[in-house]
């Protein structure tokens, strides 16, 4: 994100080429064009869209990676088959482990369909007009909590991991999705060995999730707009149109043993 956006400023645009060394970066933020730095208003709110010559992916370079790291980089392997890959989905409840032991060809395969499925969505909608907007399920939840925890408490993957958990919660609430498929959501995080809650010291409270939520870039005249999961496995919608109600029961869900606790 940051050499991204450093090239996209120098001299108006300089070419660059993109060699990512984490899960993270190879599934998702190397791939895309999206570039930015953080603000204490929000998550990459300086940043612009400029795309890599090219990316260069050496699935060797994960062999030092940290484990915290590489399961951070997992939540976003997890979204792509919430959002649009059932298959790929079933096959990471399957292979979870073997991703975990970095299994070679197990995570070759997981980092190739993930870009694929990145790729699908940014050549539809480059500048996120649209579909795009639905690689960040569980992301406005998950900017909220990495922003009012303070950058760097949690990894971005971590705090994606929460969000979606909260997604998921909320999409069960509004009656779009089943119960059973919230409980394989949180089965496949827990695997993963990702947090689906807040710890009892977080700093977050209702108000503080509610007003970073507001900021988030995904709000349109005045209004939020959410990626929640509807229907079945690999379905989500990206919409305003939802209820507040039930956004707010799952905030208060989530920081009701926390409550803005002081670090």
């Amino acid at each position: 994100d940051m050499v991204g956006f450093a090239a996209a400023i120098y001299q108006r645009g300089v070419n660059f080429i993109q060699i990512p060394t984490t899960v993270m970066a190879m599934v998702d933020s190397s791939v895309g064009g999206k570039t930015g730095v953080n603000h204490p208003l929000g998550k990459n709110m300086i940043g612009a869209f400029h795309q890599p010559q090219c990316v260069f992916v050496d699935t060797d370079t994960l062999g030092t990676l940290p484990d915290r790291e590489l399961q951070s980089g997992i939540s976003e392997i997890v979204k792509y088959g919430l959002i649009r890959d059932a298959p790929f989905f079933e096959w990471q409840e399957e292979n979870m482990d073997k991703i975990l032991a970095r299994d070679p060809a197990a995570l070759r395969y997981a980092i190739k369909r993930s870009c694929e499925n990145k790729a699908d969505v940014v050549k539809d909608d480059e500048r996120e007009a649209g579909v795009r907007a639905t690689l960040n399920l569980g992301h406005t939840f998950g900017h909220a909590i990495e922003n009012g925890s303070g950058y760097g408490t949690w990894l971005h993957g971590e705090a994606v991991a929460i969000g979606t958990a909260m997604a998921a919660t909320m999409s069960a609430e509004i009656g779009w999705i089943d119960e059973a498929l919230v409980k394989r959501i949180y089965d496949i995080l827990l695997r993963a060995k990702l947090p689906v809650e807040l710890p009892l010291d977080s700093p977050m409270d209702k108000s503080k999730f509610l007003k970073l939520m507001s900021v988030d870039k995904k709000v349109a005249d005045g209004q939020l707009r959410l990626i929640l999961l509807k229907g079945s496995l690999g379905n989500c919608v990206f919409t305003g149109d939802f209820d507040q109600n039930a956004m707010e029961k799952t905030v208060d869900e989530f920081v009701a043993e926390c409550a803005g606790v002081s670090k």
